[in-house]
């Protein structure tokens, strides 16, 4: 269904698109929404820090340090 839509369609609907809205007001629009994107992102960046931070937390429960190839045999050989 899009893949028809090719730049002329896209240029007609811009036009329509300022036609109704105006300039000034579609500018608000696009600074409306950059703001909007760039508070999503740090919002997101946040949540991540704190997940990372509480993994790291929780990291402490596991020892590889100690693996089972690594610890010396309890049978003699002889």
């Amino acid at each position: 269904m899009l893949s028809n839509i090719g730049p002329v369609q896209l240029l007609i609907v811009l036009v329509i698109v300022l036609a109704i809205f105006g300039t000034k007001r579609l500018r608000t629009l696009g600074s409306d929404l950059g703001s909007a994107v760039k508070g999503f992102r740090s919002a997101m960046n946040e949540a991540e820090a704190e997940s990372a931070e509480k993994i790291g937390d929780q990291s402490k429960d596991a020892d590889f340090d100690n693996t089972p190839v690594d610890e010396p045999s309890k049978e003699k050989h002889t």
